[in-house]
């Protein structure tokens, strides 16, 4: 399995990867399938973390999506999503790992969350 990701199509080219390991491969095992290699998504079905306005608003919400998934329409760069996200880790841990991954992947610039920042996120399944 894949413990990096790339801006494209490449492993191992983006920083982000090196930065955030744990993160990185969190992404690659859970998350790819949807959100691509790439960061994109796919139109229609599921939306870019790349450049995505939504995920810069609220990482702390990011955190909390990937812990206990999200059943809430999301407008994101502009485009409706709608399908439902399944929860995809089970600590805060490698939730704040993969944000963190996913906030400074593809040239983002998002910044980086503590665990203490996300302590009070209650875990609901």
């Amino acid at each position: 399995m894949a413990t990096s990701l790339s801006f494209g199509s490449t492993p191992g080219d983006d920083p982000a990867a090196a930065k955030y390991p744990n993160g990185a491969k969190i992404y690659a095992a859970k998350c790819i399938a949807c959100h691509q290699v790439s960061g994109m998504g796919i139109p229609n079905a599921f939306p870019p973390l790349k450049g995505s306005d939504y995920l810069m608003a609220d990482k702390k919400r990011a955190v909390e999506q990937v812990l206990n998934g999200s059943q809430e329409e999301m407008i994101v760069n502009g485009a409706t999503y709608v399908l439902p996200m399944p929860f995809q880790v089970d600590t805060h841990k490698d939730a704040v790992d993969v944000i963190n991954y996913v906030l400074n992947a593809w040239g983002n610039n998002g910044g980086s969350l503590k665990l203490e920042d996300v302590k009070d996120i209650k875990i609901v399944r």
